[in-house]
């Protein structure tokens, strides 16, 4: 199990606002930080997905991560959520039968460029 994942970004306060609102309808809320530095979000099961400063200028490092959620109405949701945060769409919610028979994701690049998935791996209900 992974305890924490520390991303940097480009704009602290403006990826901050982003996860913010994408985040909501994931139930994934901001848990600590300090101001200027860092910020964390507990992901659930005690795990943190965490966003720092950095004093590199974008392009930044390409970086993929994903969130497993425990519905497809929450992938659609994250996905709806991203963009009115902000997202730019790299590939609409649906299935994806290239990768397994039940896999259904999102993705969207955040605010710098990061490319952000939300998926579920289980037959459809």
């Amino acid at each position: 199990m992974i305890d924490h994942i520390t991303i940097e970004v480009s704009d602290l306060e403006r990826s901050k606002a982003f996860y913010e609102r994408a985040f909501v309808p994931l139930g994934y809320r901001l848990s600590f930080g300090k101001e200027d530095v860092f910020w964390a979000f507990d992901v659930g099961d005690g795990s943190l997905f965490e966003i720092q400063h950095t004093g590199s200028k974008p392009p930044l490092t390409h970086l993929h991560v994903a969130f497993r959620v425990e519905t497809r109405a929450e992938v659609d949701a994250f996905h709806r959520a991203a963009l009115e945060a902000g997202a730019e769409d790299n590939g609409a919610p649906g299935p994806r039968p290239e990768y397994t028979a039940d896999y259904y994701a999102c993705f969207v690049l955040d605010p710098d460029g990061y490319n952000i998935e939300a998926m579920v791996n289980t037959p459809a209900v």
